[in-house]
Formats: C-alpha cells, sequence, structure tokens
C-alpha cells in the first residue's frame, strides 16, 4: 500500500510534546537509531492524522529531543509472531521445519520504545533472558483470505523488533509442561520493543533480502539474511489471515534467525543493564537495555 510517508518515528520534541514526524534524512541507508544514540541532530516534518488512512506530512519541522518507538500499544491491535521461520534457528533448536507456519501472540502491551528499558519480571529473570532479532512487518489496512499476490499490499512497512523471551516458561517442562509454550513466555509487558522507525515499501519494495544483525553488549550474536526465512513475508500473510480479520495496525514479527543464547552449548542468557541492539538494513537500530525489577 501507499503512505504518505517514507519513514515514520514517534518522539518528544524540544517543547517536551509527542509528534509523529517524517524525519529528515540524508539518504535511505542511514540510521536513525545510531544517530539518536550518538547524540545527532534529528529533525523531522510534523505528520498530522491516522498514519495509515490519510496522514499528511506537513511542512512544519521539529528538532528530535527523545527518540521513541514509531508505534505505540495504543496504534498496535495486536502482535501477530512467527516461530521456527529461519532454518539454521530450526537446525540449533533441534526442531524439524514445520509444514506452516507456527503462531502465537503477544498483547499490545509488549510494545516498548526505542531506548525504553525493558523490565524483566522476578518470575523470568534466572538464567533464561532470551533476545531474538526480528524483521517486523506494520499491517496497513484491514483485510482477510488476503491472497499471497496481493500481501505486500497490506504492507504500510517494516521495523526492527525484539521478541524477549522468559526460556524457562518456555521449554522447561517443569513449568511449560511436556509441550513448548510460546505464550506466557513471551507476553510480559515490554517484551516487544520496535524501532527506531517504520520504513515504507516505497523505501523497502521486498523484504526478502534485508541483512539482519543483533549485538549483546557490543559482541555480535545473530548476522542472517532475511532470504533465510522459512515462510516469507507474503506466505505469512495469507497464512495468519485465512478466516481471520487481519486488523490495521497488526505488528508481526516473522521469527528469528539462529544465535539466540538458547542455542547455544554454554547458554549466553541476558543479565541486568545488557543492552541489546537489534540493526535490519535499510531500517536502522534498535536499541534497548534490560532491567531487573
Amino acid at each position: 500500500m501507499t503512505v504518505a510517508w517514507k519513514r515514520l518515528i514517534r518522539f518528544v520534541a524540544k517543547d517536551g510534546k509527542i509528534y509523529r514526524g517524517e524525519p529528515i534524512v540524508p539518504n535511505e541507508d542511514y540510521d536513525l537509531g545510531k544517530a539518536a544514540l550518538a547524540g545527532e541532530e534529528i529533525r523531522a516534518k510534523v505528520i498530522t492524522g491516522d498514519v495509515f488512512d490519510d496522514a499528511v506530512v506537513t511542512d512544519e519541522i521539529k528538532e528530535v529531543k527523545t527518540l521513541l518507538g514509531p508505534l505505540s500499544e495504543d496504534d498496535v491491535p495486536i502482535i501477530k509472531c512467527i516461530g521456527l521461520n529461519y532454518m539454521k534457528h530450526i537446525q540449533e533448536g533441534g526442531r524439524t521445519p514445520p509444514p506452516y507456519p507456527s503462531v502465537f501472540y503477544k498483547p499490545r502491551f509488549s510494545i516498548a520504545d526505542f531506548g525504553e528499558p525493558i523490565p524483566i519480571p522476578k518470575i523470568a529473570q534466572e538464567n533464561q533472558v532470551d533476545y531474538e532479532g526480528e524483521l517486523c512487518v506494520v499491517i496497513g489496512k484491514t483485510g482477510k483470505d488476503i491472497k499471497v499476490e496481493d500481501a505486500l499490499s497490506y504492507v504500510a512497512g517494516y521495523v526492527s523488533g525484539n521478541d524477549v523471551s522468559a526460556r524457562t516458561w518456555q521449554r522447561d517442562p517443569k513449568y511449560a509442561g511436556s509441550v513448548p509454550q510460546w505464550g506466557f513466555s513471551k507476553s510480559f509487558d515490554k517484551y516487544a520493543p520496535l524501532g527506531p522507525a517504520v520504513v515504507s515499501t516505497a523505501v523497502i519494495p521486498n523484504p526478502g533480502t534485508l541483512q539482519l544483525k543483533t549485538i549483546v553488549n557490543g559482541e555480535v550474536r545473530q548476522d542472517t539474511n532475511t532470504d533465510d526465512l522459512l515462510f516469507n513475508v507474503p506466505k505469512i500473510i495469507a497464512f495468519i489471515s485465512q478466516g481471520t480479520t487481519l486488523e490495521k495496525g497488526t505488528v508481526i514479527m516473522t521469527g528469528t534467525p539462529s544465535g539466540v543464547a538458547m542455542g547455544m552449548k554454554s547458554p549466553k542468557y541476558l543479565n541486568h543493564n545488557d543492552v541489546v541492539e537489534v540493526s535490519i538494513e535499510k531500517i536502522g537500530t534498535l536499541h534497548n537495555k534490560m532491567d531487573f525489577i
């Protein structure tokens, strides 16, 4: 679908108010996340109206004081997530490729901003906090029974995301039972940070050729291209919209590549104050610190 903006950000301006904006960037490879972390000046044209339906990119320019996530919990009705969708990740988990996409949901309260500390509750802290860098799809118009060949026309854009996970509650039989469960273990508040911007399909016409990296405390843990996806974006959209309304604003987390802590011989799970960055080509770098509360 066509939207009025190429990149959508949400930010606090110098006047203390929150705005939506089209950032003014020097080129298509400019990383807004890294710029924000470096303290570079970021300016944006204010966007008014519904960001999906009737957005207007105005000539009013504001300087960004604090970069937030591009979508708030009020913008997102639900987060639909795909598990086991990168071939190498399936192999590191000792699983066989599923015949159809494996789907689980996160509630909208899992949305977190760029730069926002991720609160890790006490029941999910010990030897289990894991990262999952993911390409996320933002649905821009409501649809149902969407055909594969029409699927990308429902996409407003793409954003970097982290599917924060509690592995004990996901996989340990003493907690999860005999079958791994993905709902409770991945749905705590703020367990789906998104950022730094939603980048439109005008900039990314093909989401199947993007390099994705996840970096923990400066160490590269994941480094894979989205061409390793078992089910690509059009197939995911077609599958999850069968008999099901896919609502405008829905975020689809498309799965994570190999390199998660769980898949290591000696898992390097996250600890308090660990920093996770998810960087995707043409989208930019998401940055969040873990906060054991």
